[in-house]
């Protein structure tokens, strides 16, 4: 584990990524421009992170003014690969039950669903590289330190974590408002591995595509959707539920 560590300055990034530091997020100032600048968001570009361009009063908060235009985050926590993970998983005679998180975007949903994960006995959550919320300070906080106790994994693209579980015999199940059977109609004994989408927009449609199964919880009131973490405690319960 590591300390929440912020980098300042595009020489000092360029370097952070060129050493191969763990980097959840670049915020860089908007209109940037020159040959170092350029050189950053090629370093960038290949390494896959999440980036923001910002007005420059955002950097000045996030560094008290001493950033040169571009601040970098390194995450607290080390990354799983998971390949790794879930051959250590399966060989631990535990039936595996993994979460997807397809470009979750608040660090607060984030930190509390890494909370109910935990609570639950998740085996691991995957996250996508870029586009998703960083494990930040406000993430570790929410999770009341679950990010420290559950592996998460970082892949290239959601649909390659799906693919990689159903190579491994792990039944991937969406959560979906788009699904005909309810979450309590799913068998989750199996090696099972559930994915929640992104607040806005859900599951995207390119991975809805190659799931197993879809399912999702019944809503009786008029507001015909729930929080994010709220509804992935339901789902993670009834997988207990059913395990018990």
């Amino acid at each position: 584990m590591k300390n929440e560590t912020t980098i300042f300055g595009i020489r000092a990034i360029i370097e952070a990524i060129n050493s191969g530091k763990e980097i959840d997020k670049i915020f860089i100032q908007k209109g940037l421009k020159g040959e170092l600048f350029q050189e950053l968001e090629y370093a960038i570009r290949k390494a896959k992170i999440n980036v923001s361009y910002v007005p420059i009063e955002k950097l000045n908060r996030l560094s008290k003014g001493n950033h040169q235009g571009a601040v970098a985050q390194i995450s607290p926590v080390e990354f799983y690969e998971i390949e790794n993970l879930v051959l250590s998983t399966i060989e631990s005679g535990k039936t595996p039950l993994f979460l997807l998180l397809d470009q979750l975007s608040d660090v607060r949903n984030f930190g509390a669903i890494l909370r109910t994960a935990e609570c639950t006995g998740v085996s691991g959550v995957i996250i996508q590289k870029k586009g998703g919320a960083p494990v930040s300070g406000d993430t570790i906080k929410t999770s009341a330190g679950a990010v420290f106790k559950i592996p998460i994994c970082k892949v290239d693209h959601i649909k390659d974590a799906v693919f990689y579980m159903q190579a491994s015999g792990i039944k991937v199940i969406a959560a979906t408002e788009k699904a005909q059977n309810l979450i309590y109609d799913i068998s989750l004994n199996t090696p099972c591995a559930i994915i929640m989408g992104s607040e806005g927009r859900g599951i995207n449609p390119s991975v809805l595509k190659v799931v197993d199964e879809r399912a999702k919880l019944p809503i009786l009131g008029d507001i015909q959707s729930l929080n994010v973490s709220v509804a992935c405690g339901a789902f993670l319960y009834e997988a207990v539920r059913q395990r018990s």
